[in-house]
């Protein structure tokens, strides 16, 4: 298996994000590395429910 395809920044932050070692993230699979992102991203942005988003309707633009 090749070592994924990042810059050294790139692998530097994401080993310290995920707090894992940065020789184990270079060598990880790349399909386990995007789950672990994605669960990142989602402890950093819960989701949102619909009463929390209240944006003006787009059909309905105050002139």
């Amino acid at each position: 298996m090749k070592p994924l395809q990042i810059s050294a920044e790139t692998a530097i932050t994401l080993s310290k994000q995920l707090g894992v070692p940065l020789e184990h993230l270079m060598h990880m699979p790349q399909h386990i590395l995007l789950q672990k992102i994605a669960e990142l991203s989602k402890k950093e942005n819960p989701p949102q429910t619909e009463g929390e988003n209240e944006e003006t309707p787009s059909g309905k633009d105050s002139q």
